[in-house]
């Protein structure tokens, strides 16, 4: 094996080092993850506070179909969690507003 000087063993290095980061896997702060639901809590919640942390709650419909699939849900904005929570309807939420595609209505 040929002896490498320490100039040559530097570049060899840096070259390593430089291939390296360019095969690195996207660390992008973007995530495209779906938050979990949160789910409501089996003894609903009376009063509720005002404030405005919306949420998108996933609410039964009631509906349920023999013969043709149909959705037994929908999706709905509510002002903050509790008030979502306080629908005996509201199945659970996730953190945001519900996309403009399935919201249904906004309650506030």
């Amino acid at each position: 094996m040929p002896h490498l000087s320490v100039s040559h063993l530097f570049r060899l290095i840096a070259l390593t080092l430089s291939l390296t980061a360019c095969a690195s896997p996207n660390l992008s702060t973007e995530s495209k993850t779906t938050p979990e639901l949160t789910l409501c809590p089996e003894q609903r919640p009376q009063i509720c506070t005002m404030d405005y942390r919306p949420v998108c709650a996933t609410r039964d419909t009631g509906i349920r179909c023999v013969t043709a699939p149909c959705p037994s849900t929908e999706q709905k904005t509510y002002s903050n969690a509790c008030n979502a929570c306080a629908d005996v309807k509201v199945i659970g939420h996730i953190p945001d507003e519900c996309p403009a595609s399935s919201n249904t209505q906004q309650q506030q």
